[in-house]
């Protein structure tokens, strides 16, 4: 039996919910996409959904062009809809992170290539592979263990999916995400990959790049930057990946407060460092986080009201620096 074969035997209903994270990204949007087309090979209906919001031009423009359907339950207030006994399969997430609301249904499926946090839910079925560096390449990897066609649409959203979340290939991959993109080599439309790889940032998105470079704080080699105020979840990782192409940083950490609290992302390229252990460790007790060594998030909330951004910032560079066992001595 396949893991396809197991996913289909373990669901009740003919019809189910996949549900992505919140603000989902383009290995999401795909890992979601190319598993609505294989549980429709085992008579099994579907609907992608998710909560919060498509917050960057290329994403949005990846769902257009390749005409994948999502569902804002936000928007549609579909989440009132949904009854305690319908089967949701969670993709590229899991259970009780801070980036995935709990919707009404049963979570029954989890497929996810992030660290586990937590043992305290259970599956049925579960296929959590954290060494791999997208999501999307599982699913893929259903398509060839079960000899299922793709489209050009697919393979062009998979391929899309894996160079974003391993950083063009150099970030958390594994081989198996470059078997599976060599597979799909003469699938993919590079015309579209080209397009959507060109559109990452808005004029007005260069404002929070400047002022995280005016905030930048470093210590030893790790630095600090805080993006102002309601700065969109794929920009503060995008500008935390921007941080790390500084010479003096292989730890980089940058936040901004949203609405109910602070989120946070964390890159590292030094060995020693991992990022997920480290965000764990940091949030402890005020909020949550976790990720891979090289890719995490966190989230700490706040009460509402007006907050101090300089002690927040604080906060937050002592206990990364605490777990780390830095001086708070700033270098730079």
């Amino acid at each position: 039996m396949t893991k396809l074969d197991e996913i289909a035997a373990a669901l009740d209903c003919s019809h189910v919910y996949i549900q992505t994270h919140d603000f989902p990204d383009p290995d999401a949007i795909a890992s979601a996409f190319g598993l609505q087309v294989l549980l429709k090979t085992r008579g099994i209906s579907s609907t992608i959904c998710y909560k919060g919001l498509i917050d960057r031009y290329s994403t949005a423009k990846m769902v257009q062009l390749l005409g994948i359907q999502l569902n804002n339950l936000e928007r549609l207030e579909e989440i009132d809809v949904l009854e305690e006994s319908d089967e949701v399969i969670l993709v590229d997430s899991q259970k009780g992170n801070a980036n995935i609301v709990d919707m009404t249904g049963d979570e029954v499926i989890c497929i996810d290539h992030h660290p586990v946090t937590t043992d305290i839910f259970s599956y049925r079925v579960k296929d959590i592979r954290p060494e791999y560096g997208a999501c999307a390449t599982i699913i893929a990897e259903y398509f060839f263990e079960n000899n299922i066609p793709m489209t050009k649409e697919l393979a062009t959203a998979f391929t899309y999916a894996i160079r974003v979340d391993t950083n063009g290939l150099l970030r958390g991959v594994c081989k198996k995400d470059i078997e599976i993109l060599s597979e799909i080599y003469d699938l993919t439309d590079y015309s579209i990959i080209k397009s959507l790889e060109n559109s990452v940032v808005y004029r007005e998105d260069l404002k929070m790049f400047a002022e995280a470079m005016e905030n930048i704080a470093i210590y030893d080699n790790v630095s600090f930057a805080h993006v102002g105020g309601g700065c969109p979840e794929t920009l503060i990782a995008l500008i935390c990946d921007f941080m790390l192409e500084l010479v003096e940083v292989d730890f980089s950490v940058v936040y901004s407060v949203k609405s109910g609290g602070v989120k946070l992302s964390i890159r590292s390229t030094n060995p020693k460092l991992d990022a997920g252990k480290i965000v764990r460790k940091a949030l402890k007790g005020i909020g949550n986080g976790g990720g891979h060594a090289e890719m995490a998030g966190g989230f700490m909330p706040l009460p509402e009201g007006r907050h101090d951004e300089a002690e927040i910032s604080l906060v937050i560079r002592d206990r990364f620096l605490g777990v780390m066992h830095l001086s708070g001595k700033q270098t730079v």
